[in-house]
């Protein structure tokens, strides 16, 4: 694992070598953070209620910090597995001493680690001015350790789409295709506590829920019942999709077309 752990930690080392970089991308998650306060409070406003199925205004602005913490800092490898393909890197990769998947796990985590703790320091900050005090630490606590399972589906999922470059080598649109489900289904755009009890039922059935919804829903109003649900959820998900991702690897060689290099 020595050298699964070199590679996480020359990636943290690569960002912060550039501190001006990973700043400005931080302003983004302020950003998005003051308008959907904006919008919520709005809404709130409108509705003339103090809560929304149960849901407040601060519990809706701290929840899209944690759920826009976890987007902007989960794996994106399918863009790096693309881009090694296409110029031919990909072939110098996979006859290094190492696993390919493996190579790529430590490599995001060491570039989603800094993100994530830079864009929850920021969001943090501006939740704190625009709704006032965090959730308990109960909250932390429980978001914290959903959170890595939800970065770890997130990085199955990247990864699957990104084994498709060994054939179409374009995969962005397979890309967008997910960020989207995991808007609507994940509960990144809205708690599923919003939605009708029928698509609510869908998206538990479904993956992506453990993937957002599991990590922010915790983190503003801490439920141990739930807890034990969305941990349940994600040890299940995160086997059959390690699994999966196991397989297809295996089989994915076989079709890769390397250019360039």
């Amino acid at each position: 694992m020595k050298k699964y752990l070199s590679i996480l930690t020359m990636q943290i080392i690569n960002n912060i070598a550039y501190p001006g970089d990973f700043l400005g991308r931080s302003i983004s998650i302020a950003t998005f953070i003051f308008i959907f306060a904006g919008l919520w409070g709005t809404t709130f406003t409108i509705a003339n209620t103090d809560a929304i199925n149960g849901l407040t205004f601060p519990n809706m602005v701290w929840y899209f910090m944690m759920a826009e913490t976890l987007e902007l800092g989960r794996p994106r490898i399918n863009r790096t597995i693309s881009e090694q393909v296409k110029n031919g890197e990909v072939a110098y990769i996979l006859n290094k001493p190492y696993n390919f998947l493996l190579y790529h796990f430590s490599a995001g985590l060491g570039d989603g680690a800094v993100r994530m703790t830079l864009n929850l320091i920021v969001g943090s900050i501006v939740a704190w001015i625009l709704a006032g005090a965090s959730p308990a630490p109960l909250g932390w606590l429980m978001a914290f350790v959903t959170l890595i399972g939800a970065w770890i589906l997130h990085f199955c999922f990247m990864a699957l789409i990104g084994l498709t470059a060994f054939v179409v080598e374009e995969t962005n649109s397979f890309e967008l295709i997910y960020q989207k489900l995991v808007f609507i289904l994940g509960g990144f755009l809205f708690p599923l506590d919003m939605f009708p009890t029928w698509l609510q039922n869908i998206a538990y059935a479904l993956p992506f829920p453990y993937m957002m919804y599991a990590p922010a829903r915790l983190f503003v109003k801490p439920d141990v019942d739930l807890f034990w649900r969305m941990l349940g959820g994600q040890a299940i998900w995160v086997a059959v999709f390690v699994f999966i991702l196991a397989f297809v690897y295996q089989r994915s060689e076989k079709y890769l077309t390397v250019n360039g290099g």
